[in-house]
Parts: C-alpha cells; structure tokens; sequence
C-alpha cells in the first residue's frame, strides 16, 4: 500500500504513539475524578500533553489549551465565542465547511477575501481592503485542497492593528509549518491531532486567547455544586470524561514532531511535492495545480483529461494507492480555484512516505491515463 492521504488522517504513526494508547488503555482512568494512582497517572499525562502543545505553539499558559474532538470542534467552538447571528465576518477563498457550515448556522454575513490560488500578494490586498468593519476574521493557514500556504502572519498583523479577532485554522500546518500563538495573537488557533501531529483520530487541540462560550455543558470535575460550567479554561470547555488514551497518543505524536523539527518536516516534504510535481508533469493529460513560488505545503492536486477524479482515485485504490478525491469538504477552495464541478484528485504527504513510493504512484497514474 502507498498512503497518500495524510491531510485527512496520518495513517501511519510513530509507534511510540500505539504504545502510548496501549499503555493508558491498562493504566489510566479519569482525570480529576480521584486521588487513587489510575486517575493520578491520567490526570498528569493530560496535564503533559497540554505542556508539550504550549512548548511546540508558543502559548504562554497550558491551561489556555482545551482539547477538542477534532478541528470541526475546536473551530466550533472558536466560531460560536466570537460570532452572533447576523454578524460580518471575513473568511479566505479557500475554507474547509469547518469554517463556512458554523458561519451559515449563524446566519452571518460572510465576505471572502483571497481567492486567487497561490497568490499570496493579492490575498494580503484584498484582506487589507475587507477587514475593517468585520466582527471577526477567519483564515486557514493551508488549504487542505491544495496545500496553498496563507501569509496567516501578516493578515494576523492586520487584524492586529485593527482590533479585530482572528481565528486561525491550523489543521493542515500545526506539525509541519511554524504556528506560534504569541507571534500571531490570535483569539484561537484550531487544530486536530490525527494529522500532522500523529494522534489517534478524536483528538484535537483548541488554543485560546479570548473569552469563550462553551457549546457543551455537564461535568467538569471542578465546582460540582455550580449550575454552571466553570468560569476558567480549560474546564470551561471540556465537558464529560476526557478522551485519555487519545490524549496520551497526542502527546507522544507531538513529541515525535518535536524531536524532527516541524522545519525538517517540511523540508522533506516538500521534496515529496517537487518529486511529484516532476513525475506527474511527464504524464500527458495531467493538470496541476501547484506553485512556482514557497506557496505550497504538502499537499498536490491535479486532474486528468478524459478521466473524473472518482473514477482516477477508486483505479488507483485497485491498485493499492491511497488518495482522495472530489471537493474534500471545501467547496470554497474549489470554487476559488475553478474545480467546482468535478473536483481534484489529492496526493499528500508525511514523514513516513518515502521519494520511491511518489515515484511508484506517478508511474500508476500514467498507466492509467493510457488505459482510459
């Protein structure tokens, strides 16, 4: 098998995190349920875990970390502390329904900025002119359809110098990319942890630096006789019983990204891209959709003349490549790239994906392209 879905789910993990989901599995309870050793040992390892995401993203107090489900929830929850119905709010061109399905449930008034592919000078133009008299601005930091990297930092400047609060999705670079919270100050940043931090699928990661509204209520372990949830983070929002294994695989996966360097990270694969870019680029019939310039994280799409990208990735899946394929929850990104009707076939990559099995894929793909 050749897995190249990594922007849905990083298949393959370190096996430090297998061992660490196995371990808590056998040895850890609730947290902040009990004084008795399992519910000790729980209670520091997702203590850890916050410790190890407030060193890799900067955020100065681990207690403003609040594990999430996934992204969709940490964006959520962001989403909804920000935004009443019927507010104006600024996305990019290229959002994931993460973002576009909460702001229609609020019945916001949405403007997109940025929606030219790869073309980062027009994106800062266009969000310079939009963002004031916004309640609210919302950017991916990659495009998880075609792995364009935002200039976040500078729009994060804008919002900055005009008060006006940022939420940053960071579900396709927190990993990879340099995502620091105290040089963006941002209100939130968003982020899963199955991706490219290594998790266990169900993990996420909301980092926060505003007020926030819970959208889940129940037990907190803490101030049990109050109707309400606490006032402070992160039990404000981490109703019910934490996910503790998941969080113990989180924390060994971010350990992993630590010990490479998210710079390595992405170094290597953006060898993987270019390696792709340039086999794939032989093949007759092939479009893609890449940049010429450093806009581009690990992720490529293309489409074949004559062949729909469904029918290009279920022949490769007979074939034991892993890709994906259609509109990948976001609809925006396509739309702002012209892919609306058909959609795009998606290669991504991760540390555990190697220059041979891009080469082997591409050589797939133009045995394909013949057949059809």
């Amino acid at each position: 098998m050749i897995y190249l879905d990594n922007a849905a789910t990083s298949l393959i993990k370190p096996p430090s995190v297998e061992r660490s989901v196995l371990s808590a599995m056998r040895t850890m309870a609730s947290p902040g349920r009990g004084s008795y050793l399992p519910a000790r040992r729980a209670a520091e390892t997702v203590y850890e875990c916050r410790e190890t995401a407030a060193k890799l993203f900067h955020v100065k107090d681990p207690s403003d970390i609040v594990f999430t489900q996934n992204a969709t929830h940490a964006l959520n929850l962001a989403i909804f502390s920000l935004v009443e119905p019927g507010d104006r709010v600024l996305v990019s061109g290229f959002e994931h329904n993460s973002v576009t399905r909460p702001l229609h449930a609020l019945s916001a008034e949405v403007d997109f900025a940025g929606r030219r592919l790869f073309d980062a000078a027009g994106a800062l133009e266009d969000f310079e002119r939009k963002i004031p008299g916004k309640k609210a601005v919302v950017c991916t930091h990659v495009s998880n359809a075609f792995g364009y990297v935002l200039p976040v930092y500078e729009i994060a400047r804008m919002c900055s110098s005009r008060g006006v609060p940022l939420i940053v999705d960071a579900s396709q670079s927190a990993g990879i990319l340099d995502v620091d919270m105290q040089r963006l100050n941002a209100a939130f940043i968003a982020m899963p942890g199955h991706k490219s931090l290594f998790g266990p699928q169900g993990t996420g990661l909301l980092l926060c630096n505003h007020e926030v509204r819970p959208l889940l209520f129940g037990g907190s372990g803490s101030d049990s006789k109050s109707p309400d949830m606490p006032e402070y983070l992160p039990e404000r929002l981490e109703a019910g019983t934490a996910n503790v294994c998941a969080i113990a695989g989180l924390k060994a996966g971010m350990e992993f990204v630590m010990s490479k360097g998210n710079g390595r990270i992405s170094a290597y694969e953006r060898k993987l891209l270019d390696t792709a870019r340039r086999e794939l680029g032989k093949i007759h019939g092939i479009r893609l959709f890449a940049s010429d310039g450093g806009e581009q994280s690990g992720v490529l799409s293309f489409t074949a003349d004559g062949i729909d990208c469904e029918s290009m990735a279920a022949a490769l899946s007979d074939r034991g490549v892993c890709v994906r394929a259609g509109l990948h929850c976001a609809p925006a990104a396509h739309e702002s790239a012209g892919t609306l009707d058909g959609g795009t076939v998606r290669m991504s990559f991760s540390p555990f994906v190697s220059e041979a099995d891009v080469v082997s894929a591409a050589g797939i793909i133009k045995n394909i392209c013949k057949e059809f």
